[in-house]
């Protein structure tokens, strides 16, 4: 294993030609000899579009995507699958899951890429060394945080002093650590985090980090850490900016088709052209069954409901059920007149479109990691925690607005529609806004709170109607790999 550790560094600096090199304004890697690759300033830029095609590979944003959103309850599956997101999906968690090895692996391969370039690049005066430093303290930043998110439990269980991850700041290969507790994790988070917005000054397109972007990513960390105070002043800050504006309700149904640097709102998203299109190996791939995908997990029956209680949310166009054609091409209907559903294995189709349509193309989308309709929902949840209901339904109401809703559709104090609790409002409005793009997992858990599957899908064994995961539930967090623990005895496994 140390072996192949030691070929991390080379592996970090092999820069595809289809990588983001030309947002960078960057010239094609041209083979610079490793020693070249980490003395010069054009081989530290290409080591750096090296690590952002780490986080687009699939075995990282793919398999991440499949442990987030597969064990929310926005999904249902309709089959079985020898896929190992099966263990993902009902909480089976295997100690050598495969693609959880692949995700450890491949997160920490591009940490590794970083640490090389935060080793040989110094903060000086020259704007562009420093936005490249910065960009790689995100990168790292953005990188533990997806590991502890995955591997340590909640902050908010015990003030983060369970175990998280291995902490690597450097690129010494044989440096084999143990874990750190999870505020120690989210120290380092936090402090690489404030020192990329000290020394980013580019504004680079969505596709790749910024100060806002780092800013953004500060939000999320404090609202996962039930820090309210500092999470409300970093959203605020990052809707302030000017620099984001929510996308207008007529071109909001096709936010997810759009490249994301053509959108106003999309603050940081993975980057997929089409020669990085994986067809049947792509997240949309389970989502839609075209000509292509396999199109086996659909909307839950608990997220349509929540969804349609409002026929004109425009979020109920991301949600497409799948009908029985007659010969001519119109949808079959039933002796009520009611239009008959497609089905797999009795479980009705109702196909996911948030992964797919990327300029047309079936499987292509680059995944939205922040945008500016985040920023909204955590300013409205950490007011709240603040004590200021009123300037949370407001925020709420901007998002409800965006969406097409209005009047009487819109919260107030004087007007709660059937809820009795402000917090609960902002968690399902984040999961209308939010579903399927991996948070409605981490939101009920870091609330302390049971995450409810009642409704049909293979996470039921027979005879059960509901699957219930309390926040408490060891299988929150994966295991981590058995087969690193062997090669690191320093490793301790999760319970």
């Amino acid at each position: 294993m140390i072996t192949r550790y030691q070929t991390i560094v080379a592996i970090a600096l092999i820069v595809s030609a289809t990588a983001c090199k030309k947002d960078l304004a960057l010239e094609p890697y041209n083979g610079i000899t490793n020693e070249n690759v980490v003395t010069t300033l054009a081989g530290l830029q290409n080591a750096t579009i090296g690590t952002y095609s780490f986080i687009k590979d699939e075995n990282y944003v793919r398999n991440y995507h499949i442990f987030t959103e597969y064990a929310s309850d926005n999904l249902s599956l309709s089959g079985t699958t020898t896929d190992p997101l099966f263990y993902a999906y009902n909480y089976q968690h295997q100690k050598n899951q495969v693609n959880v090895l692949a995700f450890w692996r491949k997160a920490y391969q591009a940490i590794n890429g970083t640490n090389v370039v935060i080793e040989k690049v110094a903060e000086s005066q020259d704007p562009v060394t420093n936005q490249l430093l910065g960009e790689n303290y995100f990168l790292r930043a953005y990188l533990h945080f997806d590991l502890v998110k995955i591997f340590g439990r909640p902050y908010t269980d015990d003030n983060g002093e369970s175990l998280g991850v291995m902490i690597k700041t450097n690129a010494d290969a044989k440096e084999l650590p143990a874990r750190s507790k999870v505020k120690e994790v989210y120290a380092l988070v936090i402090s690489d985090l404030l020192k990329s917005v000290q020394l980013m000054n580019s504004n680079n397109t969505s596709n790749f980090a910024s100060r806002e972007v780092a800013i953004a990513l500060l939000s999320r960390v404090y609202l996962y850490m039930g820090d309210y105070k500092n999470a409300f002043d970093y959203a605020d800050q990052v809707i302030k900016s000017g620099r984001y504006a929510l996308i207008g309700s007529a071109n909001y149904p096709k936010y997810f088709t759009t490249p994301p640097e053509q959108n106003s709102e999309t603050i940081f998203a993975i980057k997929h052209t089409l020669k990085d299109d994986r067809l049947d190996g792509a997240i949309g791939s389970m989502y839609w069954g075209g000509s292509i995908g396999y199109g086996e997990m659909y909307a839950s029956e608990s997220y349509r409901s929540l969804v349609s209680k409002f026929p004109g949310d425009l979020r109920n166009l991301f949600v497409v059920p799948q009908y029985v054609k007659n010969s001519d091409g119109s949808i079959k209907q039933d002796d009520k007149g009611n239009p008959v559903l497609q089905n797999r294995n009795g479980y009705p189709k109702y196909f996911i479109n948030k992964y797919s349509f990327q300029d047309g193309y079936e499987t292509l989308s680059s995944p939205v990691v922040l945008r500016l309709a985040e920023m909204y929902l955590t300013r409205a949840e950490c007011a709240y925690q603040l004590g200021r209901p009123n300037d949370a339904l407001a925020d709420v109401n901007i998002i409800r607005n965006r969406a097409g809703l209005k009047d009487n559709a819109l919260f107030s104090v004087s007007n709660m529609m059937g809820y009795t609790s402000v917090l609960d409002v902002i968690l399902d409005e984040r999961r209308l806004e939010f579903a399927f793009e991996s948070q409605r997992k981490f939101d009920v858990f870091r609330n302390k709170r049971t995450l409810n599957r009642d409704y049909p899908g293979t996470h039921l064994a027979s005879g059960q109607v509901s699957q219930e995961i309390p926040y408490t539930d060891p299988r929150v967090i994966f295991f981590i790999p058995e087969d690193d623990i062997t090669l690191n005895p320093n490793l301790i496994q999760n319970p």
